[in-house]
């Protein structure tokens, strides 16, 4: 574990993490996205799994961790995988000029999943200093989370839920 942004880095695509929390029931943590316009990657209230940018010179699990505290409120969590591999997503034409000032084509992103040790009520959707990303939330089967994301990120998840899915299972 540990990535740094030292592999050959894709400047067209801004640096990323994504973030699975299984909870000990195997299911994973979704939020939904706020429906809003300015959002960068456009508006509708689709559900996905946090993620986030990586700062320069950080390292991507430590992004990881911060990116989930801040977008979820969650700390008590242990990273028990990383992505094999960094997944590319290309936003649609239409979308390029409006997120992150039309710098980049796309997300580059370091995948980690990470097991869920507190309680339901840790999870804050808008900490202290933080915009909120998500307006709901709710645990949901490994299965389900293809068909809820933004069509653009689809084949990522497909591939992360293969990835990870041996994890998603109950806990002793």
């Amino acid at each position: 574990m540990g990535s740094k942004m030292t592999d050959q880095a894709d400047p067209r695509y801004r640096p990323c993490v994504g973030i699975m929390v299984l909870n000990p029931v195997g299911r994973v943590w979704i939020g939904r996205r706020q429906d809003a316009p300015g959002e960068p990657e456009g508006p509708g209230s689709w559900w996905q799994m946090p993620q986030g940018g990586i700062d320069e010179r950080e390292d991507a699990a430590k992004a990881a961790l911060r990116e989930l505290a801040e977008e979820t409120g969650i700390r008590s969590v242990e990273i028990i995988a990383e992505s094999a591999r960094w997944y590319h997503y290309d936003l649609p034409e239409n979308l390029r000029p409006k997120a992150w000032g039309g710098r980049y084509r796309g997300q580059r992103q370091k995948w980690f999943a990470m097991r869920f040790g507190g309680s339901d009520d840790e999870v804050v959707l808008a900490p202290p200093g933080h915009k909120a990303e998500f307006d709901a939330w709710r645990w949901a089967d490994i299965d389900e989370l293809s068909g809820l994301i933004v069509p653009f990120k689809r084949a990522v998840y497909e591939k992360v839920v293969a990835e990870f899915a041996a994890l998603a299972r109950p806990q002793r």
